[in-house]
């Protein structure tokens, strides 16, 4: 029997959608193999950081949720970044460290690097694009994991046979007692959609 969420670690197309966070071309023109990179930005500068991205060129991705905002004494909801001084950027490594340097010493962009290898952390390219088809959705039932993902590791191996997640194959899990689809960015992320119903599920 499928238990309540699910976690994903394979491959579905990107999504798109205005406002998303996702902005930039998907091909570098010199044909230089890409890779996600995930960077740090400081001084809640992610939205600008993404902007001169895109002028240069550059694919990205901004996780981005929305929240109620208290303005001159009204709440009023608008869109910001879901996790706070995060943002992705799919370009080259030397093409990142040319991006970072063209803010000189007070740049607020760096890289998040792996303890493992001592490099600049990198996303596989399927996990990536699973994660932007569930956070694109902007649906305000998405839950943002930073600390305790890592421990939702158990259930079985499923395929999304219908609905916009088709294709996504991922790990069932039960987050707040309802069946959601959670994407993995091994190391860092997760993200939780609404639940999934068990007849648009297959078991692999």
């Amino acid at each position: 029997m499928l238990n309540d969420t699910l976690l994903l670690d394979s491959a579905g197309p990107l999504g798109k959608t205005p406002n998303s966070g996702y902005a930039g071309p998907e091909h570098c023109s010199e044909g230089v193999p890409l890779s996600w990179y995930v960077l740090r930005v400081s001084y809640s500068r992610e939205l600008k950081v993404q902007e001169k991205l895109h002028e240069s060129g550059v694919e990205s991705f901004i996780p981005m949720m929305w929240r109620s905002v208290n303005v001159a004494g009204r709440l009023e909801k608008r869109l910001l970044p879901a996790v706070n001084n995060l943002c992705f950027a799919r370009w080259t490594r030397q093409g990142i460290e040319d991006f970072i340097k063209g803010y000189g010493e007070s740049s607020p962009v760096h890289f998040y690097w792996d303890r493992t290898s001592a490099c600049p952390m990198t996303i596989p390219e399927k996990s990536m694009e699973d994660f932007i088809k569930v956070a694109s959705s902007l649906d305000e039932d998405l839950i943002y994991l930073t600390e305790i993902y890592g421990k939702l590791r158990e259930g079985q191996m499923v395929k999304v046979k219908d609905g916009p997640l088709k294709g996504v194959t991922g790990r069932v899990v039960r987050i707040r007692k309802s069946r959601r689809i959670l994407v993995e960015l091994p190391g860092m992320l997760a993200v939780a959609s609404r639940y999934v119903p068990s007849e648009m599920l297959e078991i692999i």
